[in-house]
């Protein structure tokens, strides 16, 4: 039976990653499965495709009513960052975090000079979406793959992901038999899609293939080259702890406002330990948790991370992990107002689209729409604006 944490860690990584629903729509979502999967191999065959590669892969294709479970199934993150974070990390990641560092050093450097992507961030990743590669998830690809194409909610992600599995298959990089990954069709150790495969796969051992399941080095080169790709800024710092000042004007938190690490410490932000890492930087004060709990400064590499994955707390707790990777002390948790219930949750969002606010779906998920509400009552209503929604809040809307 497959731990706990690990069927949380396979459960978080993907639906933020396939949060946008960006995309091109290939051809009609919906209708009955065997004629979409006919429409899919047409589509494929029309943009040059060989028909019998496009035949030989769609054989055999079955709707995965798991995947279509999994894919709506996101309770994991009404988790405030502190709980997320905590579960999330273990002295065993740890561990087996220096113990990976120690092992592919050789990796490392070679990614540090070439991505300027330093090993905690790679790490990090790597500890969350598969455990070091222990636990990379049994969801057949190409089922999962189409049937989140057939499926309407995000078809312009899933259906060019669809073609470029069928590139792999052509390529003999993937068997549609055998392929297995996580439930929004990623593949490999650091859970990369085909798409993201074809455009960054890398060979880090030097074999002569791009094995992604089996082989960490050409899985970590892949990771490094796709952040690269994402924009990841060579050799800056991405996220630091800092411990804010008394009456420091909250309005000023939040990835909308930025100012150098230099003028954030003229304010009075100081990191708690060391200097400030990125002084002629942008960046931004995060409270996760609001007033009461823990406080970062965010650098622009921080952002990058939201094209790996669109979840802020999974960001964050990746972000802040690789901190802890690379000698960063045990975030100081503070006293944080209590979240809210998912029931008042739901209830607040649902008062926020009442008025007008955008929060997309009501699902009891902070989000950056429900936060960015939050923070525009909080200062129509002369509260401490610093996006944390409470029970204060909620009965005075």
């Amino acid at each position: 039976m497959r731990p706990i944490l690990t069927a949380l860690l396979l459960s978080v990584a993907a639906p933020a990653l396939a949060a946008t629903g960006e995309g091109e729509i290939i051809v009609p979502c919906g209708g009955p499965f065997s004629s979409f999967v006919q429409n899919m191999e047409q589509a494929a065959v029309q943009r040059g495709a060989d028909p019998a590669t496009a035949r030989a892969f769609f054989a055999n294709v079955r709707q995965d009513s798991a995947t279509l479970a999994a894919d709506q199934r996101q309770g994991v993150f009404t988790l405030p960052f502190t709980d997320f974070a905590r579960r999330l990390i273990s002295n065993a990641r740890m561990q087996n975090g220096q113990a990976n560092a120690d092992r592919y050093a050789q990796t490392f450097q070679q990614v540090q000079s070439q991505f300027g992507v330093p090993e905690g961030i790679l790490l990090a990743f790597w500890a969350f979406e598969t455990d070091y590669g222990a636990v990379q998830g049994d969801f057949n690809t190409v089922n999962s793959l189409v049937t989140l194409g057939h499926d309407c909610r995000r078809p312009g992600l899933f259906q060019p992901q669809v073609l470029a599995a069928l590139e792999l298959y052509a390529r003999g990089d993937l068997d549609p038999a055998t392929t297995t990954g996580a439930w929004a069709g990623e593949i490999g150790q650091v859970q990369m899609l085909p798409e993201d495969i074809l455009t960054n796969g890398v060979d880090g051992d030097g074999d002569g293939q791009v094995t992604l399941k089996t082989s960490a080095p050409d899985a970590l080169m892949s990771g490094a080259k796709m952040l690269q790709d994402l924009g990841w800024r060579a050799n800056e710092p991405w996220l630091q702890e800092i411990t804010l000042p008394q009456g420091f004007p909250l309005d000023q938190s939040g990835l909308e406002v930025t100012k150098s690490g230099s003028e954030w410490a003229a304010m009075g932000v100081s990191p708690r330990s060391g200097g400030i890492a990125g002084p002629n930087l942008p960046a931004s004060v995060i409270l996760p948790q609001g007033q009461g709990g823990p406080a970062f400064l965010a650098y622009p590499n921080f952002s990058v991370l939201f094209e790996w994955n669109q979840s802020f707390t999974y960001v964050l707790t990746a972000a802040y992990f690789a901190t802890r990777l690379e000698g960063a002390p045990v975030f100081n948790a503070g006293n944080p107002t209590p979240p809210l219930s998912d029931a008042e949750m739901r209830s607040l969002q649902t008062k926020l689209q009442s008025m007008g606010y955008d929060v997309g779906s009501v699902d009891g998920i902070l989000g950056a729409g429900t936060r960015g509400a939050v923070r525009a009552e909080q200062a129509r209503l002369g509260l401490p604006v610093d996006g944390w929604p409470t029970r204060q809040l909620l009965n005075a809307l």
